[in-house]
C-alpha cells in the first residue's frame, strides 16, 4: 500500500510520507505537510512558490529572461513579435516605445482557447467521426449481404437458361467480386484515413488536456489551434452497389442478354464544417420578399460583408467602413488609413474586418480598430476578395498595364495557388481594371462575376474551369448581361447581381439559371453578400441602401 494514502485516500506529505498534506509547492508540484515545508526550501526560497494545498496549481510559472537572469518575464512585447520580456527589459534601448502586454492576460486568452478547443473536439468533432467511422463499418458489415443478394438475382436468372449458359453465369459472378473488392478497397481507404484523423484528433485532445492541466506559460503561449483544419470533415463516400439488369433469352447473345451487371458507382458528398448552419435542401420562394431596408448614406454604395449576429459591413466611395445592425443602426464607423475609399471587403473566420485598398496596393485587417497591413502586391493591382471555408484569402488581380487578370490564394500573407489560364492556355478572366468579384461556393469551385466581358466564370478548387455563363436569354432581360457583386449560399447556388437589367440571378452549382429575383425594385444592384440563414443583402450603387431579401421558403431570420 502507498504509504502517502490512507484508506480513505487522504493526501500525504511526499518528504515524510506520513503527515497529511497542508501546502503545496506550485514549482516543484509537490504535496507538503508544514513540518517538512522548510527542509523543501531550503536551496533558497524564491525558488518555490509555498501555497495552500486547496489553492495547488494557482500559480503561473513565469520564464526566465534572457538577459536579466534573476528576473521574471511578466510581460510581452507586441512589437518583438511577443517576445517573452521582464520590468527590466522595458527600459532598454531596444523595447523604446514598444507595446508591452501583460502575461497573466495572454496567458488566460489562451488558456480560454484551450478550454474552447478541448470541448469542442471532446463533444463535437471526435463524435461526427465516430459517426463516420461507424458509419463506414457498418457498410463494411453489410457489405458481403449486399453482394449475396446480387449474387442469388443472377442465380435465379441463370436457372432459366439451359446448361451451356453457365460459363457466362460464372463469368458473370467473378466480375461481381472483383467489382467487391474495389468497393471494399474504397471503403476501407476511406475508413483508414477517418481513423488516422481520428488519431490526431485523440493525440491534440490529449495535448490539450495537458495544456488545460499545465500552469507552464510558454507551452499554452505557444499553442496553435487545428481546430478550423479537423472541422472539416473528408468527403463522405458513397459507393452504390451495382445491379443486374435482365434481358430476354437469346443464345446467340447469351452474355448481353442474361444480363448487365453496372459499374462501381462512387459520390463524394462534401460535410460541411461543424459549425455551419444546417444545408438540408431548401425550395425558392415563388416572389422573392424584401424583409428590410438599411440607409447607410454612403456615396455610391458598392460593397456589404455579412458580419454575424444581427450587423452587415458596408462601404461606398469614400473612405468611410460603416457597420449597421438590420434596423437601421450605425454602430460603428472606421476610416482607411490611406483617406481612400476601400475596393472590397471581406470578414475572416475571427470576425475580423479586412478590406482592400488599390492606392496602397494592400489587403488590410481591422482588428479592436487597429489596423494592420496583411498582404502588399507588386506589379499587381488588388480588385476584389473573399475569404474560403478553411481562411484562405482568394484576391482578383490585375497587372499594373492593366493586360492580364488572375486570382490568387493566399494563407495569411503567404501565396498558395495562381489561377490565370485555361488547359489551352487561354485566359480565365479579362485584361483589364474592371469589376470582377470573387466568392468560393460550398463545393470549394471559385466564382469570379467578369464585368467586362459579361461572365461568370468558374473553376474548382484545382484552378481547372467548369463552366462559363453569358446571362440568361429573356424577352424581359434584354439588357447586355454585366454581372457586378457575386455570392454564394447554403444549396451552392450562385447568385450574381445583374446591374443594367436591376436583378438578381440565381443558378445552380453547375451553372443551370434557375430563376431572376425581380421584384423588389432593385436599381443598380452591386455588392452581394447572404447571412447563415441564405438572406441575401444588395446594395443599391445610386440610393446608398442594403436590402435584405428572403428568397426561400422556410421562414425568415433575422441575419
Amino acid at each position: 500500500m502507498d504509504p502517502r494514502s490512507s484508506a480513505h485516500d487522504l493526501h500525504r506529505c511526499e518528504l515524510c510520507e506520513t503527515a497529511i498534506v497542508q501546502s503545496y509547492c506550485d514549482v516543484c508540484h509537490v504535496n507538503l505537510c508544514k513540518p517538512c515545508i522548510g527542509e523543501h526550501i531550503s536551496d533558497g526560497y524564491q525558488k518555490h512558490a509555498i501555497v495552500p494545498f486547496l489553492e495547488r496549481r494557482s500559480t503561473l510559472i513565469y520564464p526566465k529572461c534572457r538577459t536579466h537572469e534573476h528576473n521574471k518575464c511578466k510581460l510581452l512585447c507586441k512589437n518583438c513579435a511577443n517576445s517573452f520580456i521582464c520590468s527590466s527589459c522595458t527600459a532598454s534601448e531596444q523595447h523604446i516605445g514598444h507595446t508591452f502586454v501583460e502575461v497573466s492576460h495572454a496567458y488566460k486568452t489562451q488558456k480560454e482557447i484551450v478550454m474552447k478547443d478541448t470541448e469542442e473536439l471532446e463533444n463535437s468533432i471526435s463524435p461526427m467521426y465516430e459517426k463516420t467511422a461507424s458509419d463506414l463499418e457498418n457498410q463494411l458489415d453489410n457489405l458481403d449481404g449486399g453482394y449475396e443478394k446480387i449474387t442469388k438475382t443472377i442465380s435465379k436468372q441463370g436457372k432459366q437458361w439451359h446448361r451451356e449458359i453457365d460459363i457466362v453465369i460464372n463469368r458473370m459472378k467473378t466480375e461481381i467480386s472483383e467489382i467487391k473488392v474495389k468497393h471494399r478497397d474504397i471503403l476501407q481507404k476511406h475508413l483508414d484515413e477517418i481513423k488516422l484523423i481520428q488519431t490526431l484528433t485523440k493525440e491534440t485532445f490529449l495535448t490539450l488536456r495537458e495544456l488545460e492541466k499545465s500552469t507552464e506559460v510558454s507551452p499554452v503561449i505557444e499553442y496553435s489551434s487545428k481546430i478550423i483544419e479537423y472541422r472539416q470533415l473528408p468527403p463522405k463516400v458513397q459507393v452504390k452497389l451495382p445491379t443486374l439488369i435482365p434481358k430476354p433469352i437469346d443464345r446467340n447473345k447469351l452474355y448481353t442478354l442474361v444480363g448487365e451487371i453496372t459499374s462501381l458507382s462512387t459520390a463524394t458528398e462534401e460535410v460541411s464544417p461543424l459549425n455551419q448552419p444546417n444545408t438540408s435542401v431548401r425550395e425558392l420562394l415563388d416572389e422573392p420578399e424584401l424583409v428590410a431596408t438599411v440607409q447607410t448614406a454612403h456615396t455610391r454604395l458598392r460593397n456589404v460583408t455579412f458580419l454575424g449576429k444581427d450587423t452587415i459591413w458596408t462601404s461606398g466611395e469614400s473612405n468611410d467602413i460603416k457597420c449597421f445592425n438590420i434596423n437601421g443602426s450605425l454602430l460603428q464607423n472606421i476610416k482607411t488609413n490611406s483617406g481612400e475609399w476601400p475596393i472590397d471587403l471581406a470578414v475572416d473566420s475571427n470576425g475580423n474586418l479586412m478590406y482592400l485598398d488599390v492606392s496602397t496596393n494592400t489587403v488590410n485587417k481591422v482588428n479592436n480598430g487597429q489596423t494592420e497591413e496583411l498582404i502588399r502586391f507588386q506589379g499587381w493591382r488588388p480588385k476584389q476578395l473573399c475569404v474560403t471555408s478553411n481562411d484562405d484569402r482568394l484576391v482578383t488581380l490585375y497587372s499594373d498595364d492593366r493586360s492580364q487578370s488572375k486570382v490568387v490564394r493566399y494563407s495569411g500573407s503567404t501565396e498558395k495557388q495562381t489561377i490565370q489560364f485555361d488547359d489551352k492556355g487561354k485566359s480565365l478572366y479579362s485584361g483589364n481594371s474592371n469589376t470582377k468579384h470573387i466568392a468560393e461556393n460550398r463545393n470549394h469551385d471559385i466564382c469570379v462575376a467578369d464585368w467586362a466581358v459579361g461572365a461568370v466564370v468558374v473553376v474548382n478548387q484545382d484552378g481547372e474551369l467548369r463552366w462559363r455563363y453569358n446571362g440568361h436569354p429573356s424577352v424581359a432581360k434584354n439588357k447586355v448581361f454585366k454581372p457586378w457583386g457575386i455570392t454564394t449560399d447554403s444549396q451552392s447556388r450562385i447568385l450574381t447581381a445583374e446591374y443594367y437589367s436591376h436583378c438578381i440571378h440565381i443558378l445552380d452549382q453547375n451553372g443551370q439559371f434557375l430563376r431572376y429575383i425581380d421584384n423588389c425594385d432593385l436599381e443598380y444592384p452591386t455588392g452581394l453578400c447572404v447571412d447563415n440563414n441564405d438572406n441575401l443583402f444588395v446594395c443599391e450603387l445610386y440610393k446608398g441602401i442594403v436590402k435584405e431579401i428572403k428568397y426561400y421558403i422556410d421562414g425568415h431570420q433575422c441575419l
